[in-house]
């Protein structure tokens, strides 16, 4: 038996778009043909600028989205060609955590109401609702005392906890964490990071943890894979991603995470000029506009993401 609880082949989403009545629709390539694999009990963190289609890809595999190719597969069965019966029972084993704590939460329900309506909604027979909502609020810190209050009562590290409260109420094998710290304060994003980790070993979870900062990356992932314009150029292991990465855009992305020893003097790579359009991106190798080793093939040719060794896949004509 396999031990990827999910495989990504080719996946991809474009979305038409037009200027005028006139002209002929364009397309927006968010996503444009990502592979990648988790296994079970692991996390992936997927890293790249704002724009590049970490979230759109996050979206797509809980077919949030439909996409415009590729497979999915979840536990070796291809989701997008499940009915919406077959569609529904696969929800519970794969939930999302939001990046906005607050515009996550509906102001108008208590924490009580919000918690629950996932189990009402899968119509899950449970004792007392009172007891599981206050067992799955426990788990993430939050008292029973609290239950019955509004997200506005709450801080924004407590409202992201309610939000993992919520993924969690199904048992879940499965989730994605879309940037779920980027809107709280550096103290809070580690005890949330920590509490992540907690009950993934508590309860065997599986992330897809989706971010642009790669410290916070570094710190919960198995894996890493750098995201840029739609596609995947480089993945690995956190431990030789940092020690040895190969690809030129990731080594811009490490140069620019902050050193907290002032003594340590790290060269700092600065990209040129600004992310391409995904209506218009470039020909050959879509990072060749900003890379300072570019080779006359990357503007003719796009390198395919191959393995260059044990489990380290990038692309990128230089080591191709």
């Amino acid at each position: 038996m396999s031990e990827d609880i999910l495989l990504v082949k080719n996946l991809k989403k474009y979305f038409p778009t037009t200027e005028g009545f006139l002209t002929k629709p364009l397309m927006v390539k968010a996503v444009d043909g990502v592979t990648f694999e988790i296994k079970k009990g692991k996390t992936l963190g997927l890293v790249g600028e704002s724009g590049c289609g970490k979230t759109t890809t996050g979206k797509l595999i809980l077919r949030l989205l439909e996409p415009t190719e590729g497979e999915i597969f979840f536990e070796g069965e291809n989701i997008l060609k499940l009915g919406k019966k077959k569609l529904k029972n696969l929800r519970k084993n794969m939930q999302i955590i939001f990046q906005n704590p607050f515009a996550s939460l509906d102001p108008r329900k208590t924490v009580n109401y919000t918690v629950f309506e996932p189990i009402k909604v899968h119509k899950i027979n449970v004792k007392s609702k009172r007891e599981k909502v206050s067992e799955l609020l426990a788990k993430v810190g939050i008292t029973p005392e609290q239950a019955y209050r509004y997200p506005h009562q709450f801080s924004g590290g407590q409202r992201q906890r309610v939000g993992i409260a919520r993924a969690l109420a199904l048992n879940p094998k499965f989730i994605i964490a879309d940037e779920p710290v980027a809107a709280l304060d550096v103290s809070i994003q580690a005890q949330i990071i920590n509490l992540m980790m907690d009950l993934q070993e508590e309860f065997g979870l599986t992330y897809l943890f989706i971010s642009h900062d790669l410290s916070v990356v570094k710190h919960i992932s198995d894996k890493i894979a750098i995201m840029y314009l739609g596609k995947i150029v480089e993945i690995t292991s956190k431990e030789v991603l940092f020690a040895s990465s190969l690809h030129p855009y990731t080594q811009a992305l490490i140069s620019a995470i902050p050193v907290p020893n002032p003594t340590i003097k790290r060269k700092q790579v600065i990209l040129k000029g600004d992310v391409p359009s995904p209506i218009n991106v470039p020909s050959g190798c879509r990072f060749h506009t900003r890379c300072s080793y570019v080779l006359p093939i990357c503007k003719k040719e796009e390198p395919l993401l191959k393995e260059v060794e044990k489990e380290h896949f990038i692309a990128c004509h230089l080591h191709n």
